[in-house]
């Protein structure tokens, strides 16, 4: 087994960066580029050249005569596992959604149908009230319950009817959060969002037009979905209906457009799915 130089050694140990032998045995340092892959180190190919220390000269002036050294000349790859460098400023950093619980497809099914059938139910209750607060407070919460009860399951049934079977579902913050300004940012991302984990086996048997129709499923829902009970709030005439559905309007051109600029979100993955046909 060939021992390594101490001055090899220093290359592969240096935790800062990486260093390269030149030909002529100094060393240089070099930038240390790494990527990140869900959470995985990175690994570095680092070519070191050894060269061996020979004898110093003895009397008169020449080299006593000795074997060549084992490290002349050698030439090798060494791998160098490096820990992931955690820059959130990197354009190839993606942040992960916040995951706070995993629930079955028939639980999470059930649970998304009774929030959507609890925002209906509010929405019928709100054209029969007398209280004008009591009309306003029912409209924002039945926009509310639509807007996170549709999502998860848009994606869902459009799958299930595309031939994609799914896993589970996941209840999270957002998977955009570059898509909020600064101050919500946080908020949305911890709040219970519905996604749902496709099965990999069908997700390799469908077409790249119905992945991109299943991704594009759930985006669409959040916009579409609740600007439509705005929208009927507005048509029932329903005291503040109008503003709310100014607003309800606005919300969903911004739904869309963020995630379309999003490299996270349910559009690019849908622009990835046809990319690959």
């Amino acid at each position: 087994m060939v021992s390594t130089s101490r001055k090899a050694r220093e290359v592969l140990l240096v935790p800062t960066g990486v260093k390269s032998l030149s030909s002529r045995g100094s060393w240089t340092p070099t930038p240390a580029h790494s990527t990140r892959r869900n959470g995985a180190p990175s690994v570095l190919l680092v070519l070191t050249r050894l060269k061996a220390s020979h004898p110093a000269p003895g009397r008169g002036g020449r080299a006593p005569v000795s074997p060549p050294h084992p490290c002349e000349r050698l030439t090798h790859w060494t791998l160098v596992a490096r820990p992931p460098a955690s820059n959130m400023n990197s354009p190839n950093s993606i942040p992960q959604r916040k995951i706070f619980r995993r629930l079955s497809i028939p639980a999470g099914n059930t649970v998304q149908i009774a929030g959507l059938a609890a925002a209906c139910a509010v929405l019928i209750l709100e054209r029969f009230t007398h209280s004008t607060t009591a009309a306003i407070v029912a409209m924002i919460a039945g926009w509310v319950l639509l807007y996170f009860f549709c999502h998860g399951i848009a994606h869902w049934a459009a799958g299930r009817l595309l031939g994609i079977r799914f896993a589970f579902y996941t209840v999270g913050g957002t998977g955009n959060p570059q898509g909020y300004p600064v101050g919500p940012r946080w908020l949305f991302e911890h709040l219970p969002f519905f996604g749902v984990q496709t099965e990999k086996a069908t997700m390799q048997k469908a077409s790249p037009t119905a992945k991109a129709i299943m991704w594009s499923a759930g985006v669409v829902s959040s916009a579409v979905v609740p600007m439509l009970s705005a929208f009927c709030a507005w048509a029932a005439h329903l005291p503040g209906s109008r503003v709310f559905l100014l607003f309800a309007i606005f919300w969903a051109i911004g739904t869309l457009s963020s995630n379309w600029r999003s490299t996270t979100g349910d559009f690019s993955k849908a622009r990835r799915a046809l990319r690959s046909s």
